[in-house]
């Protein structure tokens, strides 16, 4: 049986909630099942050494340009949410605890509230209207999200992303490949498509490169 598309996403992520529109129908056209996997982004940074996009300053004054433009060009509706960055905790172990067509729907909701103009997801509270609003047990899934499994299964996920080599989201893996970004969906519907991927040995050329110049403060720093 073929592979399913792993999406790992955090709703706090503007580019995974562009690769979100997109990726259900890419998965379908290919005949692959869409497996949506939550992870916390603030981790993955951690894990990573990296600071998130919103934390450094240009970053910050580019990344909603871009967001704006690539909605656009997606016939998609996008506005800042009334808070950012922020908490994304509760409405990613609330969304965990659904499966299939349940999950997607909340999925949706929930990008929409942060991106399309909605209340946020800054609180509990939030979470829970926007759910109960897309037709679910909001202040249930909410409350749910406390349990010590939820919490685990979430933290779970996160690790074993980070395992995998995740270090960003959307980050889409199938067949072993990873496919990081919107701008790589491209790749994904060409690799999906049957493509040729990158030759045998590529990887290890890179890697063993051995540096010419080493910049101060980097994990590749000896001094």
């Amino acid at each position: 049986m073929a592979d399913g598309v792993r999406f790992y996403f955090d709703f706090i992520s503007p580019y995974a909630w562009l690769a979100w529109a997109r990726i259900g129908p890419l998965a379908a056209r290919h005949e692959r099942r869409l497996i949506p996997v939550p992870v916390l982004f603030a981790a993955l940074l951690d894990a990573h050494g990296q600071l998130g996009p919103a934390e450094i300053p240009a970053k910050r004054r580019y990344v909603f340009r871009d967001v704006w433009r690539k909605a656009r060009r997606l016939g998609l509706d996008v506005s800042p949410p009334p808070a950012h960055p922020f908490n994304p905790l509760a409405a990613l172990r609330a969304v965990i605890q659904l499966e299939g067509e349940a999950q997607r729907a909340a999925i949706g909701a929930c990008f929409e509230a942060v991106w399309g103009g909605g209340p946020g997801l800054a609180e509990p509270e939030a979470v829970a209207g926007v759910l109960s609003a897309a037709g679910f047990d909001g202040p249930g899934l909410v409350a749910g999200g406390r349990d010590p499994s939820v919490k685990a299964r979430l933290k779970q996920c996160t690790a074993d992303a980070i395992a995998d080599g995740i270090f960003g989201v959307p980050s889409m893996v199938v067949d072993g490949e990873l496919f990081w970004g919107t701008d790589s969906l491209v790749d994904l519907d060409a690799h999906l498509g049957g493509a040729a991927g990158p030759p045998p040995g590529l990887d290890r050329a890179w890697l063993d490169l051995k540096p010419a110049a080493v910049r101060p403060g980097s994990r590749r720093s000896t001094s």
